[in-house]
């Protein structure tokens, strides 16, 4: 028989969860004496210990906990409880990450705002080319959206192609379009040789009369203040945006910091 403070400490909780515990009948001491008042523990209570603090870490109530235990829930239930709360806590992760991301996306722009040269703006005609292409939908255009889905369909038309033993034959642009269902349609694109390949739309992108274009340097997480000095260079000078931006990858590198995009936008 273990007192109070020794089943805390062999169990790793504190002496106040204990009398908590108690108190709503989630862990009864095995003895409580009559006179002094004082608990006493048995060590097979720890298995019950065990599995109230798991299950209270996965995210239950003790309400739900106290149901659960008292439902005899098995070593393999509670493993299975752990994989989905795991799953459930790496989304949230990345969530989070993703939502930090734009934050600070934001507030670069705004340190940034008027500092930026609106004399890189040049309109240019883009010729059209033919492309390989998959495509996703994202569920929309910031930054935190269309990352997740890009890459893994450049990924999956990189795989694709080696596959088919052809080669890029230009460097890989990425257009957008308005998904019929909601959100955003990506298409992870790259020019190539070849009239069919398994696995993969072949499309001939047309071209843009008047495109208005700068380049964005580093990752395209951070486009939003390239992005936004492009906005203003069309809305001052006078022109009207005919459509998303096109991304036209210039220079790719393993890392982020070191890539080239030129970003097209079609006007009016």
């Amino acid at each position: 028989m273990f007192t109070i403070g020794d089943f805390a400490r062999h169990g790793r909780v504190s002496i106040r969860m204990l009398r908590h515990y108690d108190a709503i009948g989630l862990l009864r001491p095995a003895r409580v004496d009559p006179h002094s008042g004082y608990r006493g523990y048995e060590a097979a209570q720890l298995a019950r210990l065990n599995r109230i603090v798991a299950l209270k870490d996965l995210g239950f109530t003790l309400n739900q906990v106290a149901s659960i235990i008292d439902d005899k829930v098995g070593i393999g239930e509670l493993r299975g409880m752990l994989r989905l709360k795991r799953a459930e806590l790496e989304n949230q992760l990345a969530a989070d990450r993703s939502r930090l991301a734009a934050v600070e996306a934001r507030l670069r722009s705004i340190e940034t705002e008027g500092a930026m040269p609106t004399d890189d703006v040049q309109i240019k005609k883009v010729e059209p080319v033919r492309v390989a292409e998959v495509s996703g939908v994202a569920t929309g255009f910031e930054p935190a959206a269309i990352t997740p889905v890009i890459q893994p369909l450049y990924s999956e038309l990189m795989r694709r192609l080696e596959a088919a033993g052809l080669t890029p034959a230009g460097p890989a642009i990425a257009y957008y379009e308005d998904a019929p269902n909601g959100g955003v349609l990506v298409h992870a694109s790259v020019p190539v040789n070849a009239d069919a390949i398994e696995g993969v739309d072949i499309v001939d992108l047309p071209g843009i009369e008047r495109a208005a274009a700068i380049v964005h340097r580093g990752t395209m997480d951070n486009v939003l203040s390239t992005i936004q000095t492009l906005a203003t260079w069309i809305d001052d000078n006078g022109h009207t945006s005919a459509g998303y931006t096109r991304e036209v990858c210039l220079e790719w590198s393993e890392d982020v910091e070191k890539w080239v995009t030129e970003l097209q936008e079609p006007l009016k």
